[in-house]
C-alpha cells in the first residue's frame, strides 16, 4: 500500500470516527468502555444460562442482573457524568430485550397495561440523552420494574433529577438501583412487583477520578422507598438510609471493590447533606 493511500485511509477514519461516536455507533471502538460495575457486582451475577434469576447483562450504557422468574431486573448499575447528557428526546420505545436466552419469559410493554403500575426505569432515560441509541437502550424491559405512580412520579423522580443536578455541577456519579420484597404478581403471574425500591449513589467531586478517588469523605446516598401510593409529595430525603441497611434487606454486597476500611465507613453512615 502506498504512503498516500495509507494517509487517505487514516484521514477518513479520523473524520468519520467522531460522527460514528456521536451517533452512538461502536462507542468502544473510539472511546474507552465504561465499567458500569467498577464498584463491584453485588450479587455476583454471571452470564450463565444456568443462572436465570441472577443473569448478568452488560450493555454500553449500563449493566444489570436479571431475574427471569420475576420478569424484572434484580438491580441495574451505571455511571453518570456530563459525557452522557445531551439534548436527545425521550425515545419511548419500550420493548423486550432480545439479548435474553431463547425460551425465557418474554416481558412486553403491554404486560403493564391496566396493572396499576408504571413501567419504571431503574437507569432513567434522562441519564442517557447524548445519543438516540443510548436513550433507546434504557427502554428495554430488562431495565423496567413495576412502580406505583406515587413512587415513580414522586420522590423517585425527584431523586433522579437531583442526581443530574449534581452532574451539571461537575460531579461524577456511580449508581446502582433495584428492588426487594414482593407484591401480588401481574401479567398472569409473569411479573412480580417489588414492595420497596432502593438506590445507592456514590458522588465524586471531580470527574475522571473513578473509584480510586473514593475516600472516607466521599458522599454516599442510599435510599429505601416503599413502592406504594400516597408518597408522591414526600421529599426523597425522607427515605435516606445507610448502605448497610440496604445490604441487610437485599443480601447484596455493595462497594465491594472499595478498600475494606473505607467501605465500612461509607456504608455505615446516613447521608445528611441538605
Amino acid at each position: 500500500m502506498s504512503n498516500s493511500k495509507l494517509r487517505s485511509i487514516l484521514l477518513g477514519t479520523a473524520l468519520v470516527a467522531p460522527w460514528l461516536t456521536g451517533c452512538g455507533f461502536f462507542p468502544s471502538l473510539f472511546n474507552p468502555p465504561i465499567d458500569h460495575l467498577a464498584l463491584g457486582n453485588p450479587s455476583q451475577a454471571t452470564a450463565e444460562v444456568e443462572q436465570p434469576n441472577n443473569y448478568l447483562i452488560r450493555k454500553p450504557q449500563y449493566a444489570l442482573s436479571y431475574n427471569n422468574s420475576k420478569g424484572i431486573p434484580n438491580w441495574v448499575s451505571w455511571h453518570l457524568d456530563q459525557s452522557w447528557l445531551g439534548n436527545v428526546e425521550r425515545q419511548d420505545d419500550f420493548r423486550p430485550d432480545d439479548i435474553l436466552p431463547e425460551g425465557w419469559t418474554v416481558v412486553t410493554p403491554n404486560d403493564y397495561t391496566n396493572s396499576g403500575y408504571d413501567r419504571g426505569h431503574l437507569i432513567p432515560a434522562g441519564d442517557r440523552t447524548k445519543t438516540e441509541i443510548d436513550n433507546s437502550a434504557t427502554f428495554y424491559m430488562t431495565n423496567v420494574v413495576p412502580q406505583k405512580p406515587g413512587n415513580n412520579r414522586g420522590p423517585w423522580l425527584d431523586l433522579e433529577n437531583y442526581c443530574r443536578e449534581l452532574v451539571e455541577q461537575g460531579k461524577e456519579l456511580y449508581m446502582i438501583a433495584g428492588g426487594y420484597g414482593q407484591q401480588e404478581a401481574i401479567a398472569a403471574g409473569k411479573i412480580s412487583p417489588p414492595s420497596h425500591l432502593w438506590k445507592v449513589i456514590v458522588v465524586l467531586d471531580q470527574p475522571g477520578q473513578g473509584f480510586p478517588g473514593i475516600t472516607n469523605n466521599t458522599r454516599v446516598i442510599a435510599v429505601d422507598m416503599p413502592n406504594q401510593q400516597g408518597i408522591r409529595t414526600t421529599d426523597w430525603q425522607t427515605f435516606r438510609v445507610s448502605v448497610d441497611s440496604v445490604e441487610s434487606k437485599t443480601g447484596y454486597d455493595f462497594l465491594a471493590k472499595v478498600p475494606a476500611a473505607v467501605q465500612q465507613t461509607l456504608e455505615s453512615g446516613v447521608d445528611q447533606t441538605p
